[in-house]
């Protein structure tokens, strides 16, 4: 039998091929918690700390007569819905709520909610992209001895090889970003995700934008990268075959910056723990004696301590990386105590 040709492509083309491609990964429809926990499916906890976040930004704009509240990546939607269902009944009947998702809409997401593969022109309110930019494609350089090179792939069975030096825009991000000193370095090169965050930025005519994500900063690049497969709840060698979620972790700092320079006024960079735990979420347990008075509050005020700890936990979900920028009004007091 003959031995397959290898195809050799750039991470970039591969990943976006794999999960946009016409049977890619994302394309067509996998719900992103079947594959990996995100906090979102974790607890409807996750929802209504952003309902909260959400009625200070309505605070901020004054409580206009329509609030834009816009989840990038929507996946099944729940978010949006979990917003509707938990928002005060004045703010939400000013709601309103768009998902921004290429994968078909699934029935059970609320008529009221607008669904589109593309984002809006204009927001005034809250944009959310939760685990959004990890999955957007980028090249991954590696140095070699004879200088940093640009890593090709076989996407079919994800053997790489070196390839091309990195185009000046690439060099450019990678020495300001992700400075690779030492042979068998590796960086992913993350100006793809800074110019799809400074897009949702120049939408945001006033309001907030929050991006939430695995994240590093430039003092703690990780030295081989982050590249990771997800498929069934488990990770899997990231091969871009369309058959497993590829991600890899967002330069959050070099993200902000692109906003800044796209119109943000105003930046904040904390972890998820610090910024829920502003909005409420502490995961203390309730006190005893509330058993003896209210036996099912004691349950329901247990039940959410459990959820709130698995959202604040430093070592999982809590570690992750929020990237809030605004426009037009200052960050919200409850981010920024």
């Amino acid at each position: 039998m003959e031995a397959l040709v290898p195809e050799w492509l750039t991470w970039r083309t591969a990943m976006e091929r794999a999960l946009y491609g016409e049977d890619g990964f994302y394309r067509r429809g996998e719900r992103p918690a079947e594959h990996f926990r995100t906090s979102v499916h974790a607890s409807p906890r996750f929802a209504a700390a952003v309902v909260r976040l959400l009625v200070e930004v309505d605070a901020l704009l004054g409580r206009p007569d329509r609030l834009d509240v816009v989840d990038i990546g929507a996946g099944s939607g729940r978010l949006l819905s979990n917003i509707l269902a938990d928002a005060p009944a004045d703010l939400a009947s000013r709601l309103a709520p768009t998902a921004v998702e290429i994968a078909p809409r699934p029935a059970e997401v609320p008529d009221r909610i607008v669904w589109r593969p593309d984002l809006p022109d204009r927001i005034t309110g809250l944009a959310v992209a939760n685990e959004w930019l990890d999955n957007v494609p980028l090249d991954v350089v590696e140095r070699t001895p004879d200088g940093v090179r640009t890593v090709l792939v076989d996407p079919a069975t994800g053997t790489e090889r070196p390839g091309p030096w990195p185009s000046a825009e690439d060099s450019d991000w990678l020495e300001r970003w992700w400075p690779l000193r030492e042979p068998g370095d590796r960086a992913e090169i993350g100006h793809p995700r800074c110019n799809a965050w400074a897009a949702v930025i120049r939408r945001l005519s006033r309001g907030l934008a929050l991006a939430v994500d695995y994240s590093h900063s430039r003092g703690a690049r990780p030295v081989y990268g982050t590249l990771t497969g997800y498929r069934d709840g488990a990770t899997v060698p990231a091969v871009p075959d369309g058959s497993c979620d590829v991600t890899a972790h967002v330069a959050l700092d070099a993200c902000g910056i692109a906003g800044e320079r796209a119109g943000a006024t105003s930046t904040l960079l904390a972890t998820q723990r610090d910024a829920l735990l502003g909005l409420g979420l502490s995961g203390t347990r309730p006190p005893l004696d509330l058993a003896h008075r209210d036996p099912c509050g004691y349950v329901a005020a247990l039940c959410h301590a459990g959820e709130d700890a698995e959202l604040i936990d430093p070592s999982g979900l809590g570690g992750f990386g929020w990237l809030a920028q605004t426009v037009g009004v200052p960050i919200p007091a409850v981010l920024s105590p």
